[in-house]
């Protein structure tokens, strides 16, 4: 645990975890069977998943693929039923309709007890709040709001006045407020400060001092605070008191950049992709997922994915996602048969045994569903999208092992 000023953290965990009044953190030194078997509880689990690379100006290339990682994730580890998890990407990931599936797919639906999983990938940023509920301050004095950018979010000249629609931590923090549950995981692979080389691309958009937050962000605020019956002093309080529900990770420490990379031959969150991948292969706590991910992130790109519970809870020696796994380890899981050829996807591999994986190697069944002793014989990929051919009965949703 490091710590640091919580006035001065705010700003700098990430484009968003900045601003949900988070006092200190940890960095990170450390099967579909389609809806038939729901981790064997009445408990409901629900994922609102958001991925955007089409943005009007500088595009990125990993985000929608991020969302591909989790979804497969929480449906072949986690046993989410795939009608329970809500997916906005690109032209559909706008403000308004990250604000709506925020509201109609998790706050309405969400009853005590259940599992919660929001995941943002995209660009990040810092921005003027004209009229600030809360006092922050960054490290250099701007006092500037770290922010989400949804897709039809403009990108103005930072050396020009410009207002822009994104939405605020302190909004994320209202809404994560509304939630009649306490198991919530947000997960924010995104960050303010940009820039782009031959090797990766950062999730910023540019912001400054001269970049204004919209009104209507700022009526949006208002109504969760009279929804949620809050006065302004008591959401002051409880911003600053910690995060309003259960547990945040985010992709990078202040004052880094979230890369978005080429892995192999594929783009995505270095942080999404190493965080699921560890998933699919460990049934660790946060704290331990958290300690993997540091350690596999290559030292050049100086990123330290960190995470954040609830203040008074001990949210990160719990399983993952505050539920958990419903099934056993794998590597990779059958997403889809014809004939005699299945789709497989790859996500519980580390890229360099991707990268090795030849014509013939055979993939075992580990499915605790149906036993099987069919092998799937390996043909080709792209990305971690594999082909393979089998003899004897094999479904999706099928566990494999390499």
């Amino acid at each position: 645990m490091y710590p640091i000023s919580r006035r001065n953290f705010f700003q700098f965990a990430s484009s968003m975890l900045a601003t949900l009044g988070i006092s200190q953190f940890k960095f990170l030194s450390q099967a579909e069977n389609y809806g038939k078997v729901l981790a064997q509880s009445t408990t409901r689990k629900l994922a609102l998943l958001v991925g955007i690379n089409e943005y009007q100006k500088s595009p990125l290339r990993g985000c929608v693929h991020d969302t591909e990682m989790q979804r497969h994730l929480l449906i072949h580890r986690f046993g989410f039923n795939p009608k329970d998890i809500y997916i906005l990407t690109d032209k559909k990931a706008t403000r308004q309709g990250i604000l709506e599936a925020f509201e109609e797919h998790l706050i309405k639906q969400a009853k005590p007890g259940d599992v919660v999983v929001f995941h943002y990938s995209g660009h990040g940023s810092r921005v003027r709040d004209p009229n600030p509920v809360v006092q922050t301050s960054l490290m250099d004095g701007s006092g500037l709001s770290g922010t989400l950018v949804p897709v039809d979010s403009s990108f103005p000249n930072p050396d020009v006045s410009g207002v822009v629609d994104d939405i605020m931590g302190h909004t994320l923090f209202l809404l994560t407020s509304a939630l009649k549950t306490e198991n919530f995981t947000g997960i924010l692979d995104s960050c303010f400060s940009g820039m782009t080389t031959r090797d990766f691309t950062v999730r910023s958009r540019a912001g400054g001092n001269k970049i204004e937050i919209s009104p209507q962000e700022k009526a949006d605020q208002e109504k969760w605070l009279s929804r949620l019956d809050m006065s302004k002093d008591e959401f002051v309080k409880g911003y600053q008191s910690g995060v309003a529900k259960g547990i945040f990770f985010a992709s990078a420490k202040p004052f880094q950049t979230a890369k978005d990379v080429k892995i192999i031959d594929f783009h995505a969150g270095i942080f999404s992709y190493l965080f699921t991948q560890y998933l699919w292969q460990e049934t660790g706590t946060p704290e331990q997922a958290i300690a993997y991910t540091n350690k596999q992130i290559p030292s050049r790109l100086e990123q330290n994915p960190f995470y954040e519970v609830k203040t008074g809870t001990k949210l990160d020696s719990q399983a993952i996602y505050l539920t958990e796994n419903s099934y056993p380890v794998a590597n990779g899981v059958v997403i889809e048969v014809k004939g005699n050829q299945a789709k497989i996807w790859l996500g519980g591999l580390e890229a360099k045994k991707i990268n090795q994986l030849t014509n013939g190697a055979v993939l075992n069944v580990i499915s605790p569903q149906e036993k099987s002793s069919a092998k799937l014989i390996f043909e080709s990929r792209d990305g971690l999208v594999g082909i393979a051919t089998f003899q004897g009965g094999v479904k999706p949703g099928f566990l494999l092992e390499i």
